[in-house]
Order: structure tokens, then sequence, then C-alpha cells
């Protein structure tokens, strides 16, 4: 979710990527909820840190705390800054669809409004 808005604002300004720690499959709820806001992941590929085809990050952001430890190790020989965003694991709820899917708009809309007070996107009004 994170990537696809970052892409969005400021996709040809700097380069983004996004990995977990286990290989998984593509979240269906997160593709459901940033649909909602016309945001199309379908075709999203998962990765992880040992997929990374680049490794040269000026910056890493860190959503739960085994990653912010992974992203620390992966960059112990590199210069990169690495912050750690914590983020609720929206996977963890479990309840109806309604809720679960509550769940998943809370954390993108946390992370929505984290990277647009981190980046300072210029406001190009098709947002």
């Amino acid at each position: 979710m994170a990537e696809a808005y970052l892409k969005h604002l400021l996709g040809k300004q700097l380069y983004v990527d996004s990995v977990g720690l286990k290989p998984s499959e593509l979240d269906g709820f997160a593709v459901a909820v940033m649909d909602e806001l016309g945001f199309d992941l379908k075709n999203h590929k998962p990765k992880t840190f040992d997929q990374l085809e680049d490794t040269s990050f000026d910056l890493i952001i860190t959503l739960s705390p085994e990653a912010h430890h992974k992203a620390l190790e992966l960059t112990r020989t590199m210069a990169a800054d690495v912050e750690y965003w914590p983020t609720p694991d929206p996977t963890a709820i479990e309840g109806t669809r309604e809720q679960r899917m509550d769940a998943y708009r809370e954390v993108r809309d946390q992370l929505m409004r984290r990277i647009k007070a981190r980046f300072q996107p210029q406001q190009s009004g098709n947002e």
C-alpha cells in the first residue's frame, strides 16, 4: 500500500520498492482497500528482502520491529538511513469481512498521512 501511494505521489522523482520478511501472496484485502481510492494493485508481485535487485537505497522505512531489525542488518555496510514507522498488522485482525477491511483502511490511511508528512509532496491537484 505504501509503495503504491508513494509511487503515485513521487514516482518520477525517486525510486521506490517494497519488500516483506517472508514470501507471500498478494493480499486481497490490501488490493480491495487501495482499489477504493483508485489504486490498482492486482499486478503487484510481493517480494522479500532476498529478492531485492538493487540495495543502493538512501532511505529504508520499516513498518514492523522484525523488518526494522532486518533493515538495520542490511544497512550495516551501506550509507542508508533507516526509519521505523510502527504500524499495526492488519492481517492479525479477525472478525467479519467489514471489520477486517476497516483494519486495512486504518493502516492505509495512516501510511498515507505519514508519507505526506515525511515527503511533503508538491500538490498537483489530482490527488
